[in-house]
């Protein structure tokens, strides 16, 4: 027996807005191992799955199918970049990019974001493809503020940033 679509679909939108509410990407493994835990024996998330497979397959389910895309979705969202970057509402996405998330405008700027902790494949994928069409323009990092609190510690990043021709570089905790 499956969860039939609007069950997975009520717990997927309950676990994506309790990720949010914990800054789910911010988390200690041994921290979201814990809600893995406490959501298998809620009843409204645990207890509904649990009414379609057997209820030991249900912590795999939450962690594998459920909120395995969070993080790859809740960061795709250009919108917050581009405010960020002073970018207006009305400028045009000519091309969207994963993997390092990106995109290329239409006036001919790209931009790309990620984890700090990704600095190295952004700032490249950001040149490669800015190589490829467009400029450089800019490279957001996130959840800096662990392993980039210290301006010494960023100052490798900005220098291949500046290197590379980039117009911006962007810290955000």
């Amino acid at each position: 027996m499956s969860v039939p679509p609007s069950i997975r679909l009520e717990v997927k939108e309950l676990l994506w807005q309790e990720a949010d509410r914990l800054s789910w990407s911010a988390l200690t493994a041994s921290d979201k191992s814990r809600y893995y835990s406490v959501w298998t024996e809620t009843e409204s998330i645990g207890g509904k799955l649990g009414q379609y497979m057997d209820p030991r397959k249900v912590r795999v389910y939450i962690k594998d199918t459920l909120l395995k895309s969070y993080a790859m979705e809740a960061s795709a969202d250009p919108g917050k970049i581009l405010k960020v970057l002073g970018i207006g509402e009305d400028a045009t996405i000519a091309v969207t990019y994963i993997k390092p998330h990106g995109c290329l405008l239409s006036d001919g700027r790209q931009i790309a974001w990620s984890r700090a902790s990704e600095w190295k494949a952004t700032l490249m994928a950001l040149h490669e493809r800015a190589f490829g069409e467009g400029e450089p323009f800019s490279a957001v990092l996130t959840e800096s503020a662990s392993r980039f609190s210290d301006p010494s510690e960023r100052a490798v990043v900005e220098s291949a940033a500046n290197k590379l021709g980039f117009k911006k570089l962007i810290w955000l905790d």
